[in-house]
């Protein structure tokens, strides 16, 4: 029951009406907040914006994504670090990894002084991406989160549609496809 006050201006009767006005789901209440809540939970904690949301479906991309990226960028660090020490050996006159020592002594160098800082170069630039790609993703998760419960308090009705359609010519000889947005008005 919702009930409705209005008060006349020359007097000071006050009439109230009692309506039946229903709420039927939960979808009808709007939460002005929860948009912002559910980006605040993903910002907190990847994913955790997507569950608020529930969309729990979500959460292995979520991870996959982040995880992935995480992945190339320890990897390339790990790269970077083992062809940044072969160089400093080879300048300290040490033999390093990529140096083979042949039977009568002499050495053999897989790589050049050049090879391995272009190969420093390569990883260092694949870690810096990494690691980029990996930041764009969390706020993509976001902004994701943010925009999934702006839409799902939205009221859609079934009056309009948006569907694909196909006809026939005049002929019957041939398709015509296409898209057909169709509007009731009751």
């Amino acid at each position: 029951m919702v009930y409705a006050f209005a008060k006349a201006q020359s007097e000071d009767i006050i009439v109230t009406e009692e309506t039946d006005l229903k709420i039927d789901t939960q979808q009808d209440i709007i939460d002005p907040l929860r948009p912002a809540r559910a980006a605040f939970y993903a910002a907190a904690l990847p994913g955790l914006g997507q569950a608020y949301n529930k969309d729990y479906w979500k959460l292995p991309i979520v991870y996959g994504a982040l995880g992935t990226g995480v992945f190339f960028a320890i990897d390339s660090d790990k790269e970077f670090k083992r062809y940044r020490n072969a160089f400093k050996d080879r300048l300290a006159g040490r033999i390093d990894e990529f140096t083979t020592v042949n039977e009568d002594g002499t050495t053999t160098e897989i790589f050049t002084d050049d090879g391995l800082i272009d190969a420093q170069d390569f990883f260092r630039r694949r870690k810096e991406l990494a690691i980029l790609l990996t930041a764009g993703m969390y706020v993509l998760q976001i902004l994701e989160a943010n925009v999934d419960a702006h839409l799902s308090q939205y009221n859609v009705s079934d009056d309009l549609t948006f569907a694909p359609d196909i006809h026939t010519d005049d002929l019957g000889q041939a398709f015509r496809y296409g898209f057909k947005l169709t509007y009731h008005i009751d």
